[in-house]
C-alpha cells in the first residue's frame, strides 16, 4: 500500500495504524506551489523495519493415497472410492477444516512405449489450529491414507494483528532514523514526501518426527516453529530550513 502527504515543518504524527498515516495538511498551500517551493530543497531516501518471531499456531497435514493397477478406470474408480470415503469421515469432526489436495493418474509404459501399469495419486489435507485433534483425525484416517507431509504456519488472523503492531514499531523506527539524518547533515527539520509500507514473512518449520508412528495408533507428533514477521517503511524526506 502506498500514502503521499506533506507537511510543511516535520513531523510525522504518532497516530498510526495499519490503516492509514494521518498528518495536518500544509496550511494555505495548494499542490502545485508545495511542490514548487519544496523541490529546490534536498531529498532524502530511507528503509527501517521491524521483525518478531512468532509461534506458529496452524497445523496442515496432507494424507496421501496411491494405488497401481493395469487398468486404469480400476485406478481412477478405487481411488476416487478412498477419497470419498476419508474426506466424508474426516468432515465429521468439527475441530478441523478439510479439503482435497492433487489428484493424478498417469501411465508407466515399457521401451516400445506401450501402457504395462496405471499409477493414481490423491491427497485430502486436514487444517486445524487444534494440534492434537488434527494428529488424532490423521491417525484414525492412516490405514487408507498415510500422512505424507506436514506442514506448519501462522494464521491469517494472527499474522495481521502481529503486522498491526510491528507498524507502529516500523514506523516510529523510521522517524527516529528521519530525525538523525535531519540533525547529521545541519537541517532544521524534515518532511516526509511520501511513504511505502510492506510486509514478510519467512517461515520456519521444525521437522516432524516420522510418521511411521500413526501406524501404530499412536498421535502423530507435532512439533510447530517459530516465523519471522517483518513490515518495513520506505519513504522519501525534504531537509528543510538549512541551519545557519
Amino acid at each position: 500500500m502506498r500514502f503521499s502527504f506533506f507537511r510543511r515543518n516535520l513531523i510525522v504524527g504518532a497516530g498510526l495504524s495499519a490503516a492509514m498515516i494521518m498528518a495536518a495538511p500544509a496550511a494555505a498551500q495548494s499542490p502545485s506551489e508545495y511542490h514548487g517551493h519544496h523541490e529546490k530543497w534536498p531529498q532524502a531516501s530511507l528503509n527501517a523495519e521491524a521483525s518478531r518471531s512468532v509461534p506458529q499456531d496452524t497445523v496442515e497435514i496432507t494424507l496421501a493415497a496411491e494405488l497401481s493397477d493395469p487398468s486404469q478406470a480400476k485406478v481412477t474408480t478405487q481411488l476416487a472410492q478412498t477419497l470419498e470415503a476419508v474426506m466424508s469421515q474426516a468432515k465429521q469432526d468439527e475441530k478441523v477444516t478439510v479439503r482435497s489436495g492433487n489428484y493424478r493418474v498417469w501411465p508407466h509404459t515399457d521401451k516400445n512405449g506401450h501402457i504395462t501399469n496405471w499409477q493414481g495419486r490423491g491427497e485430502i489435507i486436514i487444517k486445524s489450529k487444534d494440534f492434537a485433534a488434527a494428529s488424532e483425525l490423521a491417525t484414525r484416517l492412516s490405514d487408507r491414507m498415510p500422512i505424507s507431509n506436514l506442514n506448519f504456519s501462522v494464521s491469517e488472523e494472527a499474522h495481521s494483528n502481529y503486522e498491526k503492531e510491528l507498524l507502529g514499531e516500523a514506523a516510529e523506527a523510521f522517524r527516529e532514523r528521519a530525525e538523525a539524518l535531519t540533525r547529521a547533515f545541519g537541517f532544521s527539520s524534515y518532511t516526509i514526501r511520501n511513504v511505502d509500507l510492506s510486509g514478510a514473512g519467512a517461515r520456519y518449520v521444525a521437522a516432524p518426527r516420522m510418521m511411521a508412528m500413526a501406524a501404530e495408533d499412536a498421535s502423530v507428533p507435532l512439533e510447530p516453529g517459530t516465523q519471522t514477521i517483518t513490515v518495513s517503511v520506505r519513504g522519501t524526506i525534504f531537509l528543510n530550513k538549512e541551519q545557519k
